[in-house]
């Protein structure tokens, strides 16, 4: 026999933004009651569903667990929805690995000090890094007036320099973080929104 079934969550996604992840799905839609969702997750090493912070919640979205913060481990989520004694199927996530999945935002901007020549710039990286990262800083910069030609240089360190800039000349830069892990992986992230400073008369 054919018991009654909720129709199951869509577009449910794992959303990560540097190294903080959710999972996120679209409502279900019934004609009366309240619609509950029950998350279990499972990683690569145990093949065993277990239970998220996540059982029988309204919202539409539930956060990794801190138990879940292992950047190299695969994890798989599933979600349904519960109405009464009626639930829907399962939804599976694809395997997920935040060391490889998650989307690294842009570095923080904290002080540009201006010479005649050279800008020097102060960030702070968008996470905290653990054992092993190397992080590595692409900035590009060009003179306003000129912003067709870019230059590139990469940097490791968290202050660094932009030198041999002409003198009261507006110029241009962003930056974006590369992490590369223990694993040989290389991460790329997302790039700052260009600030522009003028350079000074010597």
């Amino acid at each position: 026999e054919s018991s009654p079934r909720l129709p199951a969550p869509k577009d449910v996604m794992i959303y990560s933004y540097n190294f903080r992840s959710l999972l996120r799905w679209s409502p279900v839609k019934v004609d009366r009651g309240l619609v509950l969702y029950t998350v279990h997750f499972k990683t690569g090493a145990f093949n065993q569903w277990d239970e998220m912070n996540c059982t029988r919640i309204t919202q539409t979205e539930c956060n990794f667990p801190w138990s879940l913060k292992e950047r190299r481990w695969t994890v798989v989520l599933r979600v349904r929805a519960e109405l009464g004694q009626v639930t829907s199927d399962w939804v599976e996530t694809d395997p997920f690995v935040a060391e490889r999945n998650t989307i690294i935002g842009p570095p923080k901007v904290n002080s540009v000090t201006v010479s005649s020549d050279s800008l020097v710039i102060s960030v702070t990286p968008p996470f905290g890094s653990e054992a092993g990262d190397f992080l590595q800083y692409h900035v590009s910069y060009w003179e306003n007036a000129t912003s067709t030609t870019k230059k590139e240089t990469k940097m490791s360190n968290t202050l660094f320099k932009i030198g041999n800039l002409k003198e009261l000349t507006l110029y241009c830069f962003r930056i974006q973080v590369e992490l590369m892990t223990h694993s040989d992986l290389r991460l790329l992230g997302l790039q700052s929104v260009p600030e522009c400073y003028s350079t000074t008369i010597s």
